[in-house]
């Protein structure tokens, strides 16, 4: 799940222009060589995860179980993350080199100063969305009105639905707990559709109704950020890494999950076998990282719209939550990376 965390940096202004007007910079020999001549070790590289490794990062720990990364000349570390996991700070600071964020949070940082770039998607669709009681009057977003709603103040998704639908509803801030669903047939509360699903079930509850982002028109990505100073010291890692990761995502979705699933049982004991089975189908059902509609497919995984990051921009700036003008999609996307 996508947590924010604010931290000003400044960029460098030579780094920035090398990066967009070449297109990307001078690529960097940091990847082993494929024919022969001297082995090199492989290209080390940090992956920072915005929670606790689950399925929803499945692809990359196949990638890695299944040997893709090693493949592609690189020595990837995954990194466990959590409440506290400052994925984008760490990012912004160096600390890692790749990380799993929300689009839309993203964006809003970038207009803050983070030296940030999307490269990547990990689910063309960011899964977070409403969980309705099964005892709720609520069927609709438009039902919302009046409403108690258990979420992240700062989701930008609340401020959207409010203004489309002309509601208004109590926001109480959410503790990462299904404990609502299991006393109070009224509840709504934030929830990513392909986790908390399954344990208010598990915990002798009804399944919840789900209200998504993207049936109510707001389109996030789930994505992959690096620094602007990594993009440009480190191009052919950063290409290297894109192309085993999305092999690991169709790998793990249309073959034998069996691999990523012990490695994350090792990163996470909490991951039961029930449950990632479940949690793996509910990703392949909704086309989470396939995408939906036309164009559609394992060749879409992990790619950007410039045309949906516009809208995206667009929203947030009619929201209030981006100044107007301030960030243009190439200051905040490139898909110069991808496969």
């Amino acid at each position: 799940m996508p947590r924010v965390h604010r931290h000003l940096l400044q960029i460098s202004a030579l780094g920035v222009s090398a990066f967009f007007l070449g297109g990307c910079a001078k690529p960097t020999a940091d990847l082993a060589p494929a024919g022969p001549g001297p082995a090199r070790a492989p290209a080390k590289l940090t992956l920072q995860l915005d929670w606790v490794a689950e399925p929803e990062h499945g692809g990359f720990y196949q990638a890695q179980a299944r040997g893709f990364y090693h493949d592609a000349g690189l020595d990837v570390t995954i990194i466990p993350g959590g409440p506290g996991a400052s994925v984008k700070e760490k990012i912004a600071t160096g600390q890692a080199d790749v990380g799993q964020a929300d689009s839309t949070n993203t964006l809003e940082q970038i207009a803050e100063g983070l030296p940030l770039l999307m490269v990547g998607a990990v689910f063309q669709d960011d899964p977070s969305g409403l969980l309705v009681s099964a005892g709720s009057p609520v069927h609709r977003f438009e039902d919302l009105q009046g409403k108690t709603v258990i979420a992240r103040p700062e989701w930008a998704f609340l401020g959207f639905i409010q203004k489309k639908y002309g509601v208004t509803f109590n926001i109480v801030p959410q503790n990462f707990s299904v404990a609502a669903f299991l006393g109070d047939q009224e509840a709504v509360q934030q929830g990513y559709s392909i986790a908390e699903p399954y344990h208010i079930v598990k915990a002798g509850g009804k399944a919840p109704r789900f209200l998504s982002t993207w049936d109510a028109g707001f389109r996030a990505y789930a994505v992959l950020i690096t620094g602007r100073k990594y993009a440009h010291d480190h191009p052919d890692a950063l290409r290297a890494f894109l192309q085993a990761s999305a092999r690991g995502w169709r790998d793990y979705l249309e073959g034998d999950p069996a691999p990523a699933h012990a490695a994350l049982q090792a990163a996470n004991p909490d991951n039961t076998d029930d449950f990632m089975t479940a949690s793996r189908q509910l990703i392949i059902d909704h086309q989470l990282v396939t995408g939906r509609g036309p164009g559609s497919g394992p060749g879409q995984i992990g790619r950007l719209d410039p045309v949906r990051f516009q809208t995206q921009i667009d929203q947030l700036e009619s929201l209030g939550l981006l100044p107007k003008g301030k960030i243009k999609v190439d200051d905040a996307m490139t898909t110069a990376f991808l496969p």
